[in-house]
């Protein structure tokens, strides 16, 4: 099975954008109508996630709880990466670089209220995300 690929330009340094027809819509090119599909994003300070799609203050009560647990300035000490984004990419190892989605009928199995998520830590920038589907 080949891999999808799509970019995903974000607006702000740290944002959500929902992925979650693009997602859709490489599961329903790949033909596999039952087994997985992962979604991965090839960056170091961006991640992916499954998340309440329905309410906009979830995403952004998920940025803030980051933001809080791991400052741009680190409480205590000092990051020592030359390029000032260490905090991104703490978010990204806390968050992940990927997520597995059952494909039922074509089709990603989410919940009611759940989309799938690139969460960004270090934009506005332009990303890559990857979407192999697995028949099982």
């Amino acid at each position: 099975m080949a891999v999808t690929r799509f970019d995903v330009r974000t607006a702000a340094a740290s944002c959500l954008v929902e992925i979650t027809s693009q997602v859709r819509d490489a599961i329903r090119a790949s033909g596999v109508a039952e087994g997985i599909a992962v979604v991965w994003c090839a960056h170091t300070t961006a991640g992916v996630t499954v998340q309440e799609n329905a309410d906009p203050d979830v995403p952004r009560d998920l940025l803030l709880a980051l933001e809080n647990a791991v400052p741009h300035r680190a409480a205590r000490g000092e990051y020592l990466h030359g390029e000032g984004n260490s905090d991104a990419h703490v978010k990204a190892a806390l968050v992940g670089a990927s997520t597995t989605l059952v494909v039922e009928r074509g089709l990603p199995v989410l919940g009611t209220w759940q989309g799938v998520f690139l969460c960004e830590f270090d934009g506005p920038r332009a990303r890559t995300v990857a979407v192999k589907v697995v028949a099982g």
